[in-house]
């Protein structure tokens, strides 16, 4: 009898138990703790015959003049350098939060011009500007490209990947740190929701209650929770690494589905439903076949021999199959049903949206 007590109790225990719950550090940002673009253009040398075509990009042979003038060479005016190893380029990367002068960051370096390939280059040194014009990094390295290119005398050519452009690992170093108000302001501390769900924002407030007191965490909106820290800047950078600590059960799913209609993926949620429905959906193939004859005038009737086009056209309608959705049907039963059709991409995406249109999906679909 106790055992069986027991076992009752565990099982209730289990059922109240949250099914999944997730840092707070994964489900909100703190507020005005973010990353910054920097962008630059700069030079990439030491390229095998891979580079810009100076007549094509004449901007490369102007940027390498520039370069030159600064270490006291002079071009003459009537010379044009024919170069072809070397390539202009854009320089990107992004500034991550709290970075100081001295730190090393990573950048991503592509090709602007009519380069063949930017691999086994050297990235001169680029400064790395911000919105404000402002330089905050500089960047300089040996690139590493990803993807390889190679053509014959005859025009066979294969490529993998791209090679036009490549990353430069801690290929610059933070010259300007930006400054940020976590350190400065006393106020309160907004975590912003990466997923923005009513029931996640209350959860957030009520676990952070629930461990120091009422009145700590209010959520704002469904997609910011507002919460109150010590005025010293040490003490907030431990308590808020305690607070994303701090284990949440977040809000469902919305119940939604996801087409993405250039490279036929189509994405159903868990929560995604269907009601009593009907589907016939077959495949129409028409085939055109085109095949010349050749018309023979009859003896001493003074014709022309000539050719005649005779066009075969044939219409089959393959896969007509029809199923049916009983109500509250579920994510698993309607992957079954589809598979079993044999249904493509393209044909799921078009059933989806007749099952939207007659009002039969419960879910939100979104096109991409």
């Amino acid at each position: 009898m106790l055992r069986n007590a027991a076992l009752v109790l565990c099982a209730g225990l289990a059922a109240v138990a949250p099914v999944q719950a997730d840092k707070i550090r994964d489900l909100a940002q703190v507020g005005g703790v973010r990353s910054n673009q920097l962008i630059g253009y700069g030079l990439v040398v030491g390229l095998d015959g891979s580079g810009d075509q100076t007549t094509q990009a004449p901007f490369t042979t102007q940027s390498l003049e520039n370069m030159l003038v600064q270490f006291g060479i002079t071009v003459p005016a009537n010379v044009r350098p024919q170069l072809k190893n070397a390539a202009a380029v854009t320089v990107t990367a992004q500034l991550p939060p709290f970075a100081k002068p001295g730190q090393p960051i990573d950048v991503t370096v592509a090709s602007i011009g009519n380069a063949k390939s930017i691999r086994g280059g050297e990235l001169l040194m680029t400064p790395l500007r911000g919105a404000d014009g402002n330089v905050y990094a500089m960047a300089q390295g040996s690139v590493v490209v990803g993807g390889i290119s190679a053509q014959g005398r005859s025009g066979s050519s294969v490529q993998v990947n791209i090679s036009a452009s490549g990353r430069v690992p801690n290929g610059a170093t933070v010259e300007r740190s930006v400054a940020s108000s976590f350190a400065t302001s006393g106020g309160d501390l907004m975590l912003n929701l990466n997923t923005p769900d009513f029931t996640t924002a209350a959860r957030i407030a009520e676990a952070v209650n629930r461990t120091y007191g009422p009145g700590t965490a209010s959520a704002v909106d469904g997609g910011s929770v507002s919460v109150r820290g010590p005025t010293d800047p040490g003490q907030r950078v431990a308590w808020l690494g305690a607070i994303q600590g701090i284990d949440v059960a977040p809000g469902d799913a919305p119940a939604r589905v996801v087409v993405n209609s250039r490279t036929g993926t189509v994405v159903i949620g868990a929560e995604v439903r269907v009601t009593a429905a009907a589907v016939a959906h077959g495949a129409i193939q028409v085939t055109i076949t085109e095949q010349a004859q050749v018309s023979q005038p009859e003896a001493f009737s003074r014709g022309q021999t000539a050719v005649v086009p005779s066009s075969n056209v044939q219409v089959s309608e393959d896969g007509g199959h029809m199923f049916k959705f009983g109500p509250g049907v579920n994510l698993d039963t309607i992957v079954r049903a589809v598979n079993q059709v044999g249904a493509s991409p393209s044909d799921l995406i078009s059933i989806l949206q007749a099952l939207k249109q007659a009002g039969a999906l419960h879910a939100e679909l979104v096109v991409i």
